[in-house]
């Protein structure tokens, strides 16, 4: 088969989705660093686990949900550990198996780190496009989510729910990742 190479308009469409998510994932890790001291990866499994039951999830399922390799989520929820923000948890089920559980600590820094990701996520990709864009995005996003799911891969779990804060009030946004 012959190679389909990409037109000078994709060339640019592609290069431009490089760019752009490159640059807002540098941009968002910087800032919730300088603001939290989190790196996103490590704020990414503290919300993974925020919206799980029971806030805990087994180490499998969130490497899965994370679309990070099992050893690398073991690496950081060891990390998290130290931290006293997850703590793993033997499954009673299966012996080799173990639950990374959000602590009351892990929930409360990812409260106060929530604000200021949210708002980069939204001054720095929301504020930039028109609502028609927005609806565009995230169609187009929809749209190769549905195409490699159909290759057998599996979508990182994006529960829509609230942010719930420790004290069981829950807050006006999600804490997104």
């Amino acid at each position: 088969m012959a190679t389909r190479w990409l037109n000078e308009e994709e060339q640019r469409t592609w290069r431009a989705y490089l760019s752009a998510a490159q640059m807002l994932m540098t941009r968002l890790d910087h800032e919730l660093q300088a603001a939290s001291g989190i790196t996103h990866p490590y704020y990414e499994i503290l919300v993974r686990l925020s919206e799980a039951p029971g806030r805990a999830l087994r180490m499998s399922e969130l490497a899965d949900s994370s679309l990070s390799s099992r050893s690398r989520v073991s690496h950081a929820v060891n990390r998290l550990e130290e931290l006293g923000w997850v703590r793993r948890e033997s499954c009673p089920e299966d012996k080799r198996g173990a639950f990374a559980v959000l602590t009351e600590e892990g929930f409360r820094v990812l409260a106060e780190a929530a604000p200021h990701h949210v708002e980069g996520v939204r001054t720095h990709l929301f504020d930039q496009l028109e609502p028609d864009q927005v609806a565009a995005l995230r169609a187009s996003c929809e749209a190769v989510v549905a195409h490699l799911s159909s290759l057998g891969m599996e979508p990182p779990a994006c529960p829509a729910g609230p942010l719930e804060s420790p004290s069981g009030a829950v807050g006006q946004g999600r804490a997104g990742s």
